[in-house]
């Protein structure tokens, strides 16, 4: 009777034994799960091109840290946009730096977050012209500090200068959707991404950007 009575006990210890395993199996795969979700979700927004909305929206809600997203997306047309005006690789640079950081100090105040490329041309240009405004006439006419015709320290030759010229006499619309395409180097669909408009809509941009840059750079032949 006595053995009868242990081994029931002892059947009951373990059903609670592998009742509780089990519960805690269940508990331990649930939060496997969550972390595998997780870790899913992360690497889709690194692999996913954000937009600039999203992008923008992220650093107002508190992610500080993607503003280096923006600044990486747009490091070269804003340097770019900065040289048209300065024509001078070092002076380019200091002013988009310049650009930059007013642009997430005045982030604020983008009413429409969308439109970041456009609005980050604008501060970028302003900047220029002051840098322009303040440099010494000296500088201005020091050929050292001029852009040779060859290539050379990631300076503009000639040619490029006049293609950099034609390109921001474009439309503002056409002017985003080709610096993004060669200067950041971007496919067209990236560019759609970024923009938030559909690839037939960048495409055509695209082609009719390309017919006013050869409209633009042949009348400057004449």
């Amino acid at each position: 009777m006595f053995i009868s009575k242990l081994y029931t006990s002892e059947l009951s210890r373990q059903a609670l034994f592998w009742e509780d395993f089990k519960k805690f199996s269940c508990r331990i795969s649930h939060l496997f799960s969550l972390l595998i979700v997780e870790a899913l979700q992360r690497l889709w927004r690194v692999c996913k091109v954000q937009s600039d909305a999203e992008l923008v929206n992220a650093v107002l809600n508190g992610e500080k840290e993607v503003f280096a997203a923006l600044v990486k997306r747009y490091e070269r047309p804003v340097c770019a946009a900065a040289m048209d005006v300065l024509d001078n690789h070092m002076d380019a640079q200091e002013v988009a730096q310049d650009a930059f950081v007013r642009a997430y100090e005045n982030l604020h105040l983008l009413r429409k977050a969308s439109v970041f490329g456009p609005w980050l041309m604008k501060i970028t240009r302003r900047c220029a012209l002051t840098a322009a405004r303040r440099r010494p006439r000296e500088t201005a006419l020091d050929p050292t500090n001029a852009f040779p015709s060859e290539k050379k320290d990631g300076q503009l030759d000639e040619e490029r200068q006049r293609l950099l010229a034609a390109v921001v006499k474009l439309p503002e619309s056409e002017k985003q959707v080709i610096m993004l395409r060669y200067f950041s180097s971007h496919s067209a669909r990236d560019v759609a991404g970024i923009l938030g408009r559909s690839v037939g809509t960048v495409t055509k941009q695209l082609s009719r950007a390309h017919k006013r840059l050869r409209n633009i750079l042949e009348r400057s032949e004449k």
